[in-house]
């Protein structure tokens, strides 16, 4: 059953009595006694009710690829925050802790985000490297640990738009969440490409 709403546009003051000309448009809307069965079904799955569209086991399992990318990223930049040594590493070290902490709460995100949906972040550290996205590369060098950290950016902003893609309008929440890190991903990649410049 559907309850519906009807909305007026135009100011009143300036109409005749009879209001001809009023331009009404019916809006759809679930009847809230509907909406609160609908809610009370299922209430072991938190936030997946049954309005949620997107294919969930397909979304967890993209989430939980992003996760280990974003581990695996954290380790990698780790390394070469602490690796990292000559004249010019002092300022490339605060750019890796910088990323080292932005992505950490990426992983953060993605992990509350796969309980939300009903599952569990996959930490097994024997599957990370199988499900990652991108690679943990050393590097020998200040500039060859700035091209892999690099290179891993530019893996993860495709990874993450074919991702907001894949999800769409059917998950808006995962989606936004989806746009925000991508958003700091090409930050991430500007800010090494601007190293590798400099």
């Amino acid at each position: 059953m559907k309850a519906t709403i009807t909305a007026q546009s135009g100011s009143t003051a300036s109409r005749a009595p009879r209001q001809e000309g009023i331009i009404k448009e019916a809006i759809d809307l679930t009847d809230v006694k509907i909406l609160r069965a609908q809610a009370r079904q299922g209430i072991v799955d938190s936030a997946m009710t049954s309005g949620y569209k997107a294919d969930a086991e397909t979304v967890i399992r993209l989430l939980n690829e992003a996760l280990a990318t974003e581990i695996i990223c954290i380790l990698r930049y780790k390394r070469h925050y602490f690796m990292a040594s000559g004249l010019n590493s002092l300022s490339v070290k605060a750019k890796f802790l910088q990323h080292v902490t932005e992505e950490q709460a990426h992983a953060d995100q993605l992990a509350e985000r796969i309980v939300q949906l009903g599952s569990e972040p996959d930490l097994s550290p024997e599957r990370l490297l199988s499900r990652s996205h991108s690679e943990y590369v050393e590097g020998d060098s200040l500039v060859a640990m700035i091209t892999a950290d690099l290179v891993a950016e530019r893996i993860a902003i495709d990874s993450y738009r074919e991702m907001i893609a894949y999800v769409g309008a059917d998950d808006p929440t995962t989606g936004k969440m989806l746009e925000q890190i991508l958003a700091q991903e090409e930050e991430h990649a500007e800010d090494l490409a601007s190293l590798l410049r400099g």
